[in-house]
C-alpha cells in the first residue's frame, strides 16, 4: 500500500483506534476485535510489551488491517516499526528527525502536536496529518474548530477527549480523522477477557461517523 492510499484510507474511515494493552497478546486480540467491529485500522503503541513483534504479526496474520505505530519518539525506533511492516507512524510529540526519517522512507507521519506553533512546525516539516494531543484538555472540538478556523489548509486528527458523543462535534469542527483510544479499546474489557465489547463499540464508532451530517 502507497503512503497516498494510506492517507485515503485514513480519511476513509475517520477512525484510528490507539491499541494500548498489558500483553502483546490483549494486544492482538484487541486488533482482532476492532477490525471485527468494521475499523480496519489499529495504532500499536510502543507502550506495549513487543509492540513490535505485534505489528509484524498483524501484517503478516491481517493483510487487510492497516497497522501504524504509535508513541513513536524517535528515528531510531521510527525505522524498527518499519522494518516490522508499520504502514504509518504516530507521536505524541513534534520531533523533527523522525519526521524527516519518515519522509525519506515514504511512510505517512501524524506527528503530535498542540499550540498553533507546533502545528505549523510539524507541518512545514513535513507531517502527513497533525495529530492533536491532548485534544480534550483544551476543549476538544471548540480548540480543533479554532484553530482549523486559522490553520484550514492543515488536516488534523484530535486525540484525547473522543468519545462517542464527541465524534459529531470533532468532524463538524473540522477534524480529518479521530484518534480513539480508551472509549474504544477498552482497558476493563480486555483485563476481564470480554473482547467483544469492543468489536460492539467500533460498530458504535461507525454508526457515530454514519450520522454526522455536513452542511
Amino acid at each position: 500500500m502507497t503512503k497516498d492510499e494510506v492517507r485515503q484510507r485514513i480519511l476513509d474511515v475517520r477512525i484510528v483506534p490507539v491499541v494500548r494493552a498489558n500483553t502483546a497478546e490483549l494486544a492482538l486480540q484487541a486488533s482482532q476485535a476492532v477490525k471485527e467491529g468494521g475499523i480496519p485500522i489499529v495504532e500499536i503503541t510502543m507502550t506495549v510489551p513487543g509492540a513490535i513483534e505485534v505489528i509484524r504479526q498483524l501484517r503478516a496474520s491481517a493483510p487487510e488491517l492497516l497497522v501504524g505505530a504509535g508513541t513513536v519518539l524517535d528515528a531510531a525506533t521510527a525505522r524498527q516499526c518499519v522494518n516490522a511492516g508499520a504502514q504509518f507512524l504516530v507521536s505524541p510529540g513534534f520531533k523533527r528527525s523522525t519526521v524527516r526519517f519518515a519522509r525519506r522512507e515514504g511512510v505517512l507521519m501524524i506527528a503530535g502536536s498542540l499550540t498553533p506553533t507546533e502545528v505549523i512546525e510539524a507541518w512545514e516539516a513535513g507531517s502527513d496529518f497533525v495529530k492533536i494531543f491532548p485534544c480534550g484538555n483544551l476543549g476538544g472540538p471548540c480548540y480543533i474548530k479554532a484553530l482549523k478556523a486559522a490553520l484550514p489548509q492543515i488536516p488534523m486528527i484530535p486525540t484525547g477527549g473522543v468519545n462517542l458523543t464527541t465524534v459529531g462535534p470533532f468532524m463538524l469542527a473540522g477534524a480529518a480523522a479521530l484518534g480513539v483510544g480508551g472509549e474504544l479499546v477498552s482497558a476493563s474489557a480486555m483485563k476481564c477477557g470480554h473482547l467483544e465489547e469492543i468489536t460492539a463499540l467500533a460498530r458504535q464508532f461507525v454508526e457515530a461517523l454514519k450520522q454526522v451530517t455536513f452542511t
